[in-house]
């Protein structure tokens, strides 16, 4: 039986890549991955590392190339490469562009060229204002058919109170169940 062929498209939350590394280390031992990063993330270092080491980590982990340009985003529908897509670490950034149908970068373009097909798209949201100005773009994804969500909390309710960050534990759950059509609850978590 073929492995499941998972995209991993992977946001610029620099703060949560080490946390999301371990989760997507036993993603890879399961599912056939492809990482996919916008072009800026790709190349932005941060206080949190330099792009270069993340992106030599991620291909060790994958195994493959990343997939960083349009050009090379872009066949992920029309041929059909991914069963699966998940987003994680994503942005608000993203969130506000995914629900706005924008597809200006490969991450952006990997996705709206795997909804075409019609498969699930599982976000783990890492954002500081998903519970200001991206909490309509939460609910927009949240009533489309594809979209499926990682259980999420805020992670700093008295210093950043509209932040909201992924339980990334529970993102292979998400994917078994966003395989099936069921969105995995509860959706929101309590605590810290």
């Amino acid at each position: 039986m073929d492995r499941i062929r998972l995209g991993a498209a992977i946001c610029g939350s620099y703060c949560t890549f080490e946390d999301y590394m371990p989760v997507l280390e036993k993603l890879a031992e399961k599912y056939d991955v492809t990482a996919i990063m916008s072009e800026k993330t790709s190349v932005t270092d941060s206080r949190f590392g330099e792009a270069k080491l993340w992106r030599e980590r991620i291909e060790k982990i994958t195994g493959r190339e990343i997939v960083d340009t349009i050009p090379k985003a872009e066949p992920i529908g029309p041929k059909k490469l991914l069963d699966v897509m998940v987003v994680a670490p994503c942005t608000g950034n993203t969130l506000a562009k995914l629900a706005a149908g924008i597809a200006d970068t490969a991450l952006t373009m990997a996705v709206k060229s795997h909804l075409r097909n019609g498969r699930p798209v599982v976000v783990a949201v890492s954002t500081n204002d998903g519970l200001s100005g991206n909490a309509r773009n939460i609910g927009e994804l949240m009533v489309r058919k594809n979209y499926f969500f990682v259980p999420f909390r805020q992670d700093d309710p008295f210093g950043k109170p509209n932040s909201l960050v992924a339980d990334f534990s529970l993102t292979e759950s998400t994917i078994e169940k966003a395989m099936t059509g069921v969105q995995i609850q509860p959706i929101l978590l309590a605590g810290v």
